[in-house]
């Protein structure tokens, strides 16, 4: 006993009183990482040797206790360090005399956690102990060490990692930093990166890059993929099969990933990826990860590795996958709209939208960016149809003298189609023919005595035979509905129709989409411009290569009063009617000299000439007598008695009634039922204002 107390002596220090005594000693015990815990295990120990300098110092057994739930973890940030969090609670509730430490980096890299645990255990009179001794928080002369051991720790840590990020950067500038390679390659032994062994495999990474360049969309390869039943290849990176080819069904996040990867182009790339510290989830440091822009690369060095692409192919695939999602110009719309995208304002020169009525029958182009981000009136609107038969006349003119090209470029298209297609399933079975051989070989070296494992592979072996006839019957499926090679049938009808170019266009299993594709090949943009509210639009078609084509069209309007020609058709129904000529010869005479109402109809009648009389006072409105309306009420209208006096076409007042924009009812005394609408001053009023209101699309 005197021997033990002999040893306490020794080591007691002055700083320590009975005070502390009575409280806890807590020891802290952390390693950055699982790494260092199982190759550093001296360092573990001694951490865990704290225990009897605890003892040594004054503390029972009992008081003793040891804080290692933050073995593995990072002293960077209290963050998911439970340990050092507990540590901190156990001081602030004034249960510890002393924490003992190694040194000061064990308790905190960081001078912000570092300073908080000081501020607490001065609080509370707690001591810090580590190697080189024991430290009273509130004593000026250890604080202010303390303070500079903890700077020295973050310093520490940060000319480490400076150093470590330093040697890796030169790596990669010379292009032998290892990094994870994509679907179609592997890394060898000796750490070059070649392309994937397996034919199908490139063959399928092959695959994509042509899809994707034919169809311009990651969705369309995906249909693509999906609609021919072809997996993605993908190697295994760790576990009991670490390195064995798999295949898993394609997806939309794994197809951007690939056409993404500048590595399919042959170029070693580093620092595509960093992290952003504000975005970064607290414990989970691979968080937070943001695409920096090509231009902001850390490294790209090009024609490094083989490449499936070219670089050029590569950048216009991003450009293209930027395009669809920044919709400037957009990919193909599947809508019967051809120009969706390519239509722009000449008012403001933003991209007009194509929308649809009608049940998805009628098709308008609005210049609606200004009104739904800006609240701002409506640019301009137009009837799309005659727009788009104009650009089809346009294209279809320059389509006319290639069309031997095109159709011997449409025999080639398809022909390579179907046989890659071929190859893909002759690689399919080829793998099942090898699987279920090597079933059969495994089966056949068992003993045959050995039914328990015997009954197994025998199971396996049918599997694969299943699995193989399964796929035969899949192929001679396919086969059966195209064949390798086309026939002189199909020569010469796909001869047949690319000679008839509008045949081609106009046929029923032409999709919109597809007339899109052709038209986005040659046109660039098309500049529309609505003079006034007329029926005018000047059209200014803009070719690829930079030619252009103008034009005025001519667009449906509401109103005979939008027509540009219409002081003209009044003073000729004028004439006409000064000539003593009947409504229903002026509207011969109109149609015969060539005039043309608003709207889509194409000749005059009765009513337009009857309303063009009104609107001058040459002829007074249909009016129906007062008095045979016996219950009619002082502000009740007839339809054509209100059309008068708003100047309202009665079709559109009828319009309004149907829904509901006008309160009216039947008058059923008369003999053709005739519609009477409640109308006061301030509903004239309404009902002129909404007259007036602009035409916006809804």
């Amino acid at each position: 006993m005197s021997a033990v107390m002999v040893g306490r002596s020794r080591q007691h220090s002055e700083k320590v009183t009975g005070v502390h005594l009575e409280r806890l000693a807590l020891v802290y015990v952390r390693q950055s990482t699982l790494q260092q815990l199982e190759r550093h295990q001296e360092s573990t120990r001694l951490q865990y040797g704290l225990v009897e300098r605890a003892w040594s110092l004054g503390w029972e057994r009992h008081q003793i206790e040891v804080i290692d739930e933050d073995l593995g973890k990072s002293g960077t940030s209290v963050e998911g360090r439970d340990g050092f969090q507990r540590l901190l609670s156990k001081v602030a509730l004034d249960q510890v005399g002393i924490v003992l430490g190694i040194e000061m980096s064990r308790l905190a890299r960081s001078c912000r956690d570092c300073y908080q645990l000081l501020e607490v255990c001065g609080l509370f009179g707690t001591l810090i102990g580590d190697l080189d001794g024991v430290y009273d928080p509130t004593d000026y002369n250890d604080r202010l060490l303390l303070g500079l051991k903890g700077t020295m720790s973050e310093a520490e840590l940060h000319m480490l990692k400076q150093r470590m990020l330093a040697g890796k950067r030169a790596k990669a500038a010379r292009g032998e930093l290892g990094v994870l390679v994509p679907i179609g390659y592997i890394r060898l032994p000796s750490g070059e990166v070649v392309k994937d062994p397996d034919e199908q495999a490139q063959s399928v990474v092959a695959l994509i890059f042509e899809q994707f360049a034919r169809c311009g969309t990651i969705n369309g390869v995906l249909q693509y993929l999906v609609r021919n039943h072809i997996d993605l290849p993908c190697r295994v990176l760790s576990g009991k099969d670490q390195g064995q080819l798999q295949w898993h069904a394609p997806s939309r996040v794994t197809l951007s990933c690939l056409l993404h990867n500048p590595i399919y182009a042959g170029a070693y790339v580093y620092g595509r990826r960093r992290i952003d510290p504000r975005r970064q989830q607290p414990g989970r440091p691979s968080t937070g990860r943001q695409v920096v822009a090509m231009g902001e690369w850390d490294v790209l060095l090009k024609d490094r590795l083989p490449a499936y692409i070219s670089w050029e192919q590569f950048e216009a695939n991003v450009r293209q996958i930027e395009s669809n999602l920044a919709q400037v110009k957009g990919t193909i719309r599947h809508g019967p709209s051809l120009l969706s995208g390519l239509v722009v304002c000449g008012r403001c020169g933003l991209r007009m939208a194509a929308r649809y009525c009608n049940n998805g029958h009628d098709l308008r182009y609005c210049c609606i960016t200004m009104m739904v981000e800006h609240a701002q009136p409506l640019c301009q609107s137009l009837v799309g149809q005659p727009l788009d038969d104009w650009v089809c006349r346009q294209v279809l003119a320059a389509l006319q003298p290639a069309a031997l090209e095109v159709s011997l470029k449409a025999i080639e298209d398809v022909q390579a189609e179907r046989a890659q297609l071929h190859r893909h399933w002759q690689q399919r079975l080829e793998r099942a023919r090898h699987e279920a051989g090597r079933a059969q070989r495994q089966y056949d070296a068992i003993e045959p005595e050995n039914r328990l494992v015997a009954r197994t592979l025998e199971r396996q072996w049918e599997q694969a035979l299943q699995t193989e006839l399964q796929l035969q019957a899949e192929y001679a499926r396919f086969e059966a509905q195209q064949p390798a090679t086309l026939g002189e049938a199909e020569r010469q009808a796909i001869r047949r129709l690319a000679v008839d170019i509008p045949a081609l266009w106009h046929a029923p299993t032409t999709t919109a989409a597809e007339r899109q594709a052709i038209i986005r090949q040659l046109v660039e943009r098309v500049v529309v411009t609505v003079l006034g509210e007329s029926e005018l639009v000047d059209v200014q078609l803009h070719w690829v290569g930079g030619h252009a084509t103008g034009a005025t069209l001519v667009r449906p309007v509401a109103r005979l009063d939008q027509l540009s020609y219409y002081p003209q058709l009044l003073q000729r129904v004028a004439d006409l009617h000064a000539e003593h000529e009947t409504i229903t010869a002026i509207a011969s005479r109109l149609n015969a000299e060539g005039w043309r109402p608003a709207k889509r109809r194409s000749t005059f009648n009765e009513s337009m000439v009857q309303t063009l009389l009104v609107a001058q006072g040459l002829r007074s409105p249909r009016r129906c007598n007062r008095d045979k309306i016996e219950d009619r009420g002082a502000n009740e209208w007839t339809i054509a008695e209100l059309a008068h006096r708003l100047s309202i076409p009665q079709p559109t007042l009828f319009s309004w009634l149907r829904r509901g924009w006008l309160q009216g009812r039947r008058a059923d005394q008369t003999a053709h039922r005739m519609w009477l609408i409640q109308a006061d001053e301030a509903e004239l009023a309404r009902l002129r204002a909404l007259r007036s209101r602009s035409r916006a699309w809804h």
